[in-house]
This record gives structure tokens, sequence and C-alpha cells, in this order.
């Protein structure tokens, strides 16, 4: 399997987003599997991810609950089965005819499943035959390993894992009126396949699996919705083509600016690696992605990224964070309802100041009741929070936090809880 990329499995049967609860602590320290210091090992409490995978989606869901957060299961495509799909018996067909000069493979999950297609169809045997007698090209270590699994070596592989370097290396060696066969991940790799063809190849392409948009759209609307609402904190992607689903969908919904207002100011859009940020990229979206393009590096960053972007606040002799649906006191979560947490957000922009009853009912998720619904709301923040005096009542002006206590600089926002 390509390592920027995430081949999905099936849909998802459930209506609506499924939610997963927060899980237990993991241990203590940064580890490969994606692990981070914090309290009790949960570095993500409080926190909502999104995860738009399908396949591998259960691995990385474990991984994130394990560091405390709440995870909303979207996925943003389905597979066409291998052995139904009629365009990649008819590639096969014709390689097995003619052979190629060129093998280019590029997921592992991809090539397993095309062989293993081929010999369903009585063509196995001859296929092979085909790979032995041409120049084999691996994208990356998973596709090797697949490679070698058939009984074939490989006799290139990019040190970058990129179609890019494969590229280059092809055309600097010439492919005038030589035959390249390449496996397609569920995109046609058009500038690729253009950039052969420019240059004299004949291409073949081979589609070894097709992404199409999941049978129930269901999930997918709640993460979009979720993310407008901004009641998800961040959205994972394993692959282009599922940033390239949740765009289109929320295009179709006529939601598409406000979904990307919402990944440009407010959600973080944490893929696993560059090609998969790149959808994203072409509406100016920022994302994060870890320098290792695997799960656990990408649950790493999950847990530096999310922190980072919930400061806490020293108030009142007490250390205040919002992250997501959770106020930390002190280190410990105190559950809020969206309500205090916009409150709570609005608060700590300006810690110390006061805050007009008016303003604090433009950061209500569902502004309406009036002020009378912001003093409701504030009072239950009060005594969500458990340590009266957090929130100030000034009569006649509205409200504030506590004032920030003097430290180093400005002496308001220090390191996580």
């Amino acid at each position: 399997m390509q390592a920027d990329q995430d081949q999905p499995t099936g849909a998802d049967e459930a209506s609506g987003p499924e939610r997963h609860g927060g899980g237990a602590g993991a241990e203590p320290g940064v580890r490969e599997d994606g692990g981070a210091a914090g309290r009790g090992g949960t570095p993500l409490v409080g926190f909502t991810v999104g995860v738009t995978a399908a396949r591998r989606a259960e691995e990385l869901i474990a991984l994130v609950e394990r560091r405390g957060a709440t995870v909303v299961h979207a996925p943003a495509m389905r597979i066409v089965p291998l052995a139904d799909d009629g365009e990649l018996r008819a590639a096969t067909g014709q390689l097995v005819e003619r052979g190629p000069d060129v093998v280019i493979a590029t997921t592992a999950v991809g090539f397993r499943g095309w062989t293993e297609a081929a010999e369903g169809w009585g063509l196995g045997d001859a296929l092979l035959d085909r790979f032995r007698g041409a120049e084999l090209l691996a994208r990356g270590p998973k596709v090797r390993g697949a490679i070698r699994a058939a009984g074939l070596t490989e006799d290139w592989s990019p040190a970058s894992e990129s179609m890019a370097e494969v590229l280059d290396r092809l055309l600097a060696t010439g492919v005038a009126g030589r035959r390249i066969a390449v496996q397609l991940h569920g995109e046609p790799l058009t500038e690729f396949v253009a950039a052969l063809r420019d240059a004299g190849a004949d291409v073949v392409g081979v589609p070894v699996y097709r992404w199409l948009p999941p049978e129930d759209p269901g999930p997918l609307d709640g993460l979009i919705d979720a993310s407008i609402a901004r009641t998800v904190d961040a959205i994972t992607f394993t692959s282009a083509p599922a940033a390239t689903s949740l765009l289109d969908r929320a295009r179709e919904r006529g939601l598409r600016e406000a979904l990307v207002d919402a990944l440009r100011h407010d959600v973080l859009a944490a893929c696993v690696g560059p090609v998969t940020a790149q959808p994203l990229a072409a509406y100016d979206v920022p994302t994060a992605a870890p320098e290792r393009f695997r799960l656990g590096p990408l649950v790493q960053l999950l847990c530096q990224e999310l922190p980072a972007r919930a400061p806490v606040l020293r108030v009142g002799g007490h250390g205040v964070a919002v992250r997501g649906r959770v106020a930390l006191v002190d280190g410990e979560p105190r559950a809020v309802t969206p309500a205090q947490a916009a409150l709570l957000r609005a608060l700590s922009r300006r810690p110390g100041q006061v805050v007009a009853p008016a303003a604090l009912l433009r950061a209500l998720p569902d502004p309406v009741g009036g002020e009378g619904a912001v003093g409701a709301a504030v009072a239950g923040l009060d005594a969500a929070l458990g340590v009266p005096g957090l929130v100030e009542v000034i009569a006649d002006r509205g409200y504030r936090l506590a004032a920030p206590e003097p430290g180093p600089g400005d002496g308001a926002r220090l390191g996580d809880a």
C-alpha cells in the first residue's frame, strides 16, 4: 500500500456519523504507535476527531480513542470489488496478450488484489510471466513486500515513495516506444500518464480498484455539519480521494464554502502525507502532516497540534483551558455543554476583560433567547467548572474570566496542563 494513501474496503452502514467515546489512558511518553505524554496518557481528552478512512479505520480509531479523544467515523468512500471490475479484466488481458516493458506497482493491497483477480480468471501464471519479463518498479516498501511475496523481484524503488520520483527516472532513461503498465490506485493519475504518453510511451492504465462515494452519505453529511458547527476539532485524512469526496459532498449540498472556512480557521486538517493534502491545498486549506507517512505518527501529530491550539490560561489561581466539549481546570476534565464551551472560548480570548452579553450571545452555537440565555449559560458554566469565582458577573456590563495572574511575558498563557 502506498504510504500516503488509504485503500478502503467498504462503506459504513450507519445512517449518521458513528461517534466513539474516548478510550482509556495509554502509557506515558511518546511511542511509535502514536502515544504521547499527558495526564494519564490522554493528551486528546476533550477533543473530537473525525475519521474519514474506511480501510484500517478501526486501527486509527483505537489509537485516537486511546489518547482520550471522541471519534466521529464517517467513511468518505467505498471500493468496487476487484474481481467484479470489467476494466481491470480488460487491462489484464491486454497485458497478457502483449507484455509490457515496464510495470509500475503503486500499492501493496492493489498489487495483491490484481494478481488474485487474475488467478480467478485463469490468467494468474501468464500475468506473472509477463511481470518477470518486464522492468518492475515498486513505489514503496509495502508494495515491494507484495511483489516479493508473489515470487518476483523489483528492479527499483524510489526513496521518497513518490510518483514524481518514478516519473523523473522514467523520463531520464527514455520511454519512447516502450509499453508501460501503470497500476492505478483509485485515481486516474492523469498528469503522470499524460507525461509518459507525451514522451512517446504506450501506457496501459490498470484500475486495480476504483473508489466511489459511500452508498450511504449520512455519516459524511454528519461530519460536514459537525465541522461547520465547530463541534469537531480535527479531521484525519489517509487518502487524497477521501479529502476529495468530503469536499465534493459538501459542494453537492451547497456547503463547500462553509466547510472550507471551518477547515481554514477552526478545524485541523490532519493528513497522513503531502499527496493526501493536495485536494485541500487546492482550496487554500492549511494542513498538518507527520514526517513519516504512517498512522502512528499521524496520531502523534494530533497529540501535539490539538493541545497547542488550546493554550492554558492562568486565571484566578487556576489553569483553565477549553478542549472541544470539555473544559480543563488544573488539568482535570469538566464536562460542559456546547453553549458553555462557546462562552468559555469567547471569554478566554479576553481574560480579565469584560465581555458584553451581546457579544457572548453571538458566540453561542444557537443564539436564541436573548441575553437571558447568556446569563443562564454563564451560570451553568460557572457551576460546571467547579471553582467559584472563575467567571465573574460585572453588574450592568457583562462577564469576564477572573483576572490573569502576572508572570513571564504576558503572564496569561502557559503550557499544556
